[in-house]
């Protein structure tokens, strides 16, 4: 096996093992929400000006998906749409406070589960980190290339 394919491995397994600790608890504290959803309340609160083709973009979603998520959301109270004086034309999304405490939830629980991994970050120096960044930065970016060839944008730019 070569670097590359022990380096995305790795990434696989990294990922697959945060989801398998983390999943239990999110799971009861977050009862009766999909990741979906709570990833877009996620969204919502931490991005201003949120619509449809934001948060397809970002969620990597089909706009009809998204559509039909934020119309369930509207409907648990969760978030509500509103449109801006000088654009009638455009519809965007906020939370509602019951929307505010997912949210918060969520939040809490990146926390936690931050915490529970801070021994493995606090041997990593400040070199170390700048250079996974820029890696995962400019993977995604050849990432987001190889999704344009494809002909969709997913990521605005």
């Amino acid at each position: 096996m070569n670097k590359e394919e022990q380096l995305i491995m790795n990434f696989r397994d990294l990922f697959n093992k945060m989801a398998w600790l983390n999943k239990p608890k999110m799971e009861r504290c977050l009862k009766g929400y999909k990741p979906s959803e709570v990833h877009c309340i996620e969204f919502i609160e931490k991005n201003g000006n949120t619509n449809v083709t934001k948060l397809a973009e970002s969620l990597y979603m089909t706009r009809g998906a998204i559509s039909k998520m934020t119309k369930k959301l509207i409907e648990k109270g969760l978030i509500e749409s509103y449109q801006k004086p000088e654009n009638k034309k455009e519809i965007y999304f906020r939370l509602t406070e019951k929307g505010k405490e997912i949210y918060k939830i969520h939040e809490e629980l990146h926390k936690e589960f931050l915490e529970r991994d801070k021994a493995v970050f606090e041997q990593v120096s400040e070199e170390q980190f700048d250079i996974m960044i820029s890696f995962a930065e400019r993977y995604n970016r050849h990432l987001d290339a190889e999704i344009r060839k494809h002909g969709v944008n997913m990521k605005s730019e």
